[in-house]
C-alpha cells in the first residue's frame, strides 16, 4: 500500500505541475476573476493541507481541518487571495517538494490496519489525493476565465468518435420501488456521500441523453431568456442582475454562435452537451422542455441502479473505476465529447454520460444523508449543508478519474457557471 500511495502521489503532482507548466508568473498571480484563487494560491493551498494531514495531524489529535494563515480558505476568501503576498513559482516548488519528503518519511511509520479510522485503508491519504485532484478542476476553471493570451492545453487524450443518435430527447423510465443510495465505503468516500441508506423513489422518468448545445439553441431562439413564466423569481432576479442570454463563453458570430474553450474559438457544436449553465438556467431550460430537474436521488438510480442484481453499482458501467476510455474524464482531452463518444458509458437503466463530460445539476439542495456523521473535519461538508447550495452529480472533463463516481455529492451556488455543469432532464409518471 505504501508503494502505491507514493506512485499515485507523485503522479498527482506530476499533473498539477503540467497544468500550470504553460503560464507565465503573471498568470499564475493574477487574480483573473473574483470567483476564483491566483493559481499561485491553489498550489500553496494544495501543500499546506498535504502537510497538515499526512504529518501533523498524523501526529496527534486532529487539530485544524485547514491550516491557520495565508493558504486557510475560511481566513481569506477568493475575492481577496490576489491581494495577498504569495510566493513565486520556485518557492511552491521547494515547498511541494520539501513536504513531499516529510510525508513520505512519515508514512514509512504509519500502520494501515490498526484502530485509527484516518489511516485504515489508507483513508488520510485518499482523502488528500482527491484534494488535489479537485483543485485541478479548481485551477482549470481559472485557466478558462483567463483571458487575452492563450493557455496551450497539453492535450492527450483522443476523444472518440461518435455514432449517429437518433433520438437525443429520448427518455427511460424507473417503475419506482425502494433502492439504497450512498455507501458505506471508508477507504476513499467522503462523509456526505455516507451512510448507504434506503430511500423509496417514487417512479421518474429522465433522459437517455444530456441536453445538448442543439437543444439548448432552441430554447434561446425562442427567447428562453426573456420568458418570464420559464424561471423562478430567484432566477429572474439574476437574469436581470447578471444580464445574460446564452451559457457562458458563447458569443454570437452572426446569425450563429461560437465558443471558447481554454485556447479554442470554435462554432458552438450542436452534438455536444451544453457546458456553462447555471442551476437557474438549467431550471428555465428544463421547463421549457416541458420537464424537470431530477433530484439527486433519481440521479444516482438513474447512473447506478441496477435492477436485475438489486443492487447500486459504483459506475455506470459497473464496479471498475472511471477511465479515460470509459468516460471523458481525467482532464487532457480538454473539451466535452460528442454525445455517445463512449461505448461503456451507459447504466443499467439505459442512460448514456452521466460520469464525464459535463456535471449535472439536479434540483436538490446539499443536506446531510440519515446517519450522516462529520468525518474528518467538519469544514469539507458540514459547514456547507443547506439551501443555498445546489447539489451536482457526474463529474466533467475536466475532473480527475480518481475522484468520481456514483455516489460523489458536488456542491455550488445556483447562480455559478465557471464550473463545468450542464444538466438532463426529468419528469413525474
Amino acid at each position: 500500500m505504501r508503494e502505491q500511495i507514493a506512485e499515485r502521489l507523485d503522479e498527482a503532482r506530476a499533473r498539477t505541475l503540467a497544468l500550470v507548466d504553460p503560464l507565465t508568473d503573471d498568470d499564475l498571480h493574477r487574480q483573473h476573476d473574483p470567483l476564483m484563487s491566483p493559481i499561485i494560491w491553489d498550489l500553496g493551498h494544495i501543500a499546506h493541507f498535504e502537510e497538515l494531514w499526512l504529518v501533523r495531524n498524523l501526529e496527534g489529535p486532529v487539530e485544524f481541518g485547514e491550516m491557520p494563515g495565508m493558504f486557510n480558505p475560511f481566513e481569506h476568501p477568493r475575492r481577496v487571495r490576489g491581494e495577498l503576498q504569495l510566493p513565486s513559482l520556485d518557492e511552491c516548488r521547494d515547498l511541494m517538494q520539501e513536504i513531499r519528503s516529510r510525508v513520505l518519511a512519515r508514512m514509512s511509520e504509519v500502520r494501515f490496519d490498526g484502530d485509527d479510522p484516518l489511516l485504515r485503508d489508507g483513508y488520510v491519504y485518499s482523502m488528500v489525493l482527491q484534494h488535489e485532484y479537485q483543485h485541478n478542476e479548481t485551477i482549470l476553471q481559472t485557466m478558462q476565465l483567463k483571458q487575452g493570451m492563450p493557455y496551450r492545453a497539453p492535450r492527450a487524450y483522443v476523444i472518440p468518435r461518435a455514432p449517429a443518435i437518433a433520438d437525443r430527447a429520448a427518455m427511460v423510465r424507473f417503475p419506482g420501488g425502494r433502492v439504497r443510495l450512498g455507501t458505506d465505503d471508508r477507504s476513499a468516500a467522503y462523509d456526505n456521500e455516507r451512510p448507504a441508506h434506503e430511500v423509496d423513489v417514487a417512479p421518474f422518468s429522465i433522459d437517455v441523453f444530456p441536453v445538448t448545445n442543439g437543444a439548448f439553441m432552441e430554447f434561446i431562439r425562442a427567447g428562453g431568456y426573456t420568458r418570464r413564466d420559464l424561471w423562478s423569481d430567484a432566477g429572474w432576479a439574476w437574469l436581470d442582475e447578471a444580464m445574460v442570454d446564452a451559457p457562458k463563453y458563447w458569443m454570437r458570430d452572426g446569425d450563429a454562435w461560437c465558443t471558447r474553450v481554454m485556447d479554442s474559438v470554435t462554432p458552438v457544436d450542436p452534438n455536444l452537451a451544453v457546458c456553462h449553465v447555471s442551476y437557474h438556467e438549467a431550471d428555465a431550460y428544463a421547463r421549457f422542455a416541458g420537464k424537470r430537474l431530477p433530484t439527486e436521488q433519481e440521479w444516482e438510480v438513474a447512473a447506478g441502479w441496477d435492477s436485475a442484481a438489486n443492487r447500486m453499482r459504483a459506475f455506470p458501467w459497473g464496479d471498475e473505476p472511471a477511465t479515460p476510455e470509459r468516460a471523458n474524464v481525467d482532464q487532457l482531452s480538454f473539451a466535452v465529447a460528442p454525445i455517445g463518444a463512449y461505448a461503456q458509458n451507459w447504466s443499467a437503466l439505459g442512460c448514456y454520460g452521466m460520469i464525464g463530460d459535463v456535471w449535472e445539476w439536479t434540483s436538490s439542495d446539499f443536506h446531510k444523508y440519515p446517519g450522516y456523521e462529520t468525518f474528518p473535519y467538519p469544514e469539507y461538508s458540514e459547514l456547507f449543508f443547506g439551501p443555498e447550495y445546489k447539489v451536482l452529480r457526474g463529474g466533467s472533463w475536466a475532473t480527475r478519474s480518481g475522484v468520481i463516481r456514483n455516489s460523489f455529492r458536488n456542491w455550488d451556488y445556483p447562480i455559478r457557471r465557471q464550473i463545468f455543469s450542464g444538466l438532463r432532464c426529468a419528469s413525474d409518471d
